[in-house]
């Protein structure tokens, strides 16, 4: 049997309604939010009287979900939001954008800061990291063939 598709990330965060209102600016849409407690949560977890708030966010193409929890119980107990990008464990979440420029300008309004600077890779990407709310690492990259593709198929169509 194959994995038939990825449902979703997770990311821990303590301002829940920050981070909702920084990835609904970089272009998902709230899915849902709901408490998270009972024995089925204790269960699947492994923790003991475990209350969490959850959002869903979606990608607007509806194939991604990113999952914000912030726990109410028990205590977090680690802090990986300040490791370099060559840290063990969970790196990053990489989105493309339509306009890496116009993107990062709407992000810095919350908090965005620019991790080293926006390179271009090849002809194909122009790439950054940036530090999101509560120092979350997320990747951008906008695509640039796109358009040499899109305006390369009109003129075929002639």
């Amino acid at each position: 049997m194959t994995v038939k598709r990825m449902d979703n990330v997770g990311i821990v965060v303590a301002d829940i309604d920050g981070a909702i209102e920084f990835f609904t600016e970089l272009g998902l849409e709230l899915e849902g939010r709901a408490p998270i407690e009972g024995d089925w949560a204790d269960g699947v977890t492994g923790l003991r009287d475990m209350r969490v708030e959850i959002a869903m966010m979606r990608t607007p193409d509806g194939h991604s979900r990113l999952e914000l929890s912030r726990f109410v119980a028990p205590p977090v107990v680690a802090d990986h939001r300040v490791a370099p990008v060559n840290s063990f464990g969970y790196l990053r979440v990489m989105f493309t954008v339509e306009d890496i420029d116009n993107t990062l300008a709407r992000l810095r309004k919350h908090g965005a800061k620019l991790v080293g600077e926006v390179m271009q890779y090849e002809d194909m990407y122009r790439l950054c990291y940036i530090r999101g709310p509560e120092g979350i690492l997320i990747g951008l990259a906008q695509e640039l063939n796109q358009q040499t593709s899109r305006a390369n198929a009109k003129e075929d169509k002639r």
